[in-house]
């Protein structure tokens, strides 16, 4: 289970009702402590979360959240643009302002590094947890793309990374979360007349035990394994989204920016074509996510141009006319992407049995006016 709480949509600039970009992912383990106990952990250290993109006034936004800066695992960082990276050392201050001494690991290109250093020298910026940093070239060279996490003794997260198509270079991030479930089969313990013990507790925590009478007991003979996994695919800027085609095999969820309408773009290009903008157009993903097969398409990254409004029939561009654009082409599951709005994610069984689904829980802001 991954949710997803978007913290800026905006391309470029902030607007009134939109903040640059940056995407918060959490990573739930319903099974860790029941379900009971689960919800009540809500800031503990069995709701671990990713940020994707930090642009400025990131840290600003998560004030509206429950998201804590101690359980922030990890930092991915798609491109160098100040709109998805400006608001990196404040964040970073703030995590250590609150008290934070935990290692953090931050995936980003290499200038990234060179950012922080040089905030680090000139403003004194003082850091009491370490920085973990991959550099993304690195990642791809050395450990092919791919970066493994250990959430807790259940639940393991594999992050990907694809190069994109972008006046700089931009990368998708692949998050796959695996969960695996242990449970102990008491019906077939109690046929075999073994009564319920301790021993019942080390089998199913994966241990080979042995009986007050000498029978021995293999743990994979009464422990039913069973796994879910949960895969979505976050892109940063690009304008050929077959780049991604090999990296949404198996995928709940794409996350991709659609800064314009196709007839925006096709304008944009028309009157300057010496700059491209390089920049996706809803229907271009729209129509992407058809003909690859992706059933459920978050859109975001909106031109400022765009009034958070829907209303089809109004000449000021709006999001009526981004969702439009994508509908003409794209049947399946799609959202617009608004700042504080949640989705949550399930993944599928590993034996394909309950198929991967994604509902959309509200928006915080409403929350919030209901306080």
């Amino acid at each position: 289970m991954l949710q997803l709480t978007f913290l800026g949509t905006s391309a470029g600039v902030p607007t009134k009702q939109r903040n640059v970009t940056a995407l918060a992912i959490e990573c739930l383990n319903p099974y860790l402590a029941g379900p009971k106990q689960y919800s009540r952990h809500h800031n503990k250290k069995v709701r671990p979360w990713l940020l994707i993109d930090c642009g400025e006034g990131t840290q600003q936004q998560l004030l509206h959240t429950k998201l804590s800066l101690h359980q922030l695992i990890a930092i991915c960082i798609t491109h160098v643009h100040g709109d998805h990276c400006y608001g990196l050392p404040g964040l970073l201050a703030s995590a250590a302002m609150s008290g934070r001494t935990s290692p953090l690991t931050i995936i980003a290109p290499k200038a990234i590094a060179k950012l922080l250093d040089t905030v680090t020298l000139t403003t004194e910026l003082y850091l009491p947890f370490a920085i973990d940093f991959m550099a993304i070239e690195e990642v791809l060279f050395q450990q092919q793309g791919k970066v493994a996490i250990s959430l807790d003794r259940q639940q393991q997260l594999e992050i990907d990374i694809t190069l994109l198509s972008y006046r700089v270079p931009s990368y998708g991030f692949g998050f796959t979360q695996a969960i695996n479930r242990h449970t102990l089969n008491t019906n077939k313990l109690i046929t075999a007349g073994i009564p319920a013990s301790t021993l019942w507790g080390k089998l199913q925590q994966g241990e080979n035990v042995c009986t007050e009478s000498g029978q021995q007991l293999r743990s994979v003979d009464y422990v039913d394994n069973e796994q879910q996994r949960t895969r979505i695919v976050v892109a940063g800027d690009n304008d050929t989204s077959s780049c991604l085609k090999s990296a949404l095999h198996d995928t709940d969820l794409l996350v991709h920016e659609a800064t314009y309408t196709s007839e925006v773009l096709a304008s944009i290009q028309e009157k300057n074509p010496a700059f491209d903008p390089m920049h996706s157009s809803a229907q271009q993903i729209g129509k992407f996510a058809r003909d690859i097969g992706i059933n459920n398409l978050i859109l975001t990254h909106f031109s400022a141009r765009y009034q958070s409004f829907d209303n089809p029939s109004s000449r000021t561009p709006n999001m009526a006319h981004v969702r439009l654009d994508a509908e003409k082409v794209y049947e399946g599951n799609l959202w617009l992407a608004a700042d504080f709005a949640q989705y949550m994610v399930n993944g599928a069984e590993v034996d394909g049995q309950t198929a991967g689904r994604v509902q959309y829980l509200g928006s915080l802001h409403n929350t919030e006016a209901r306080q």
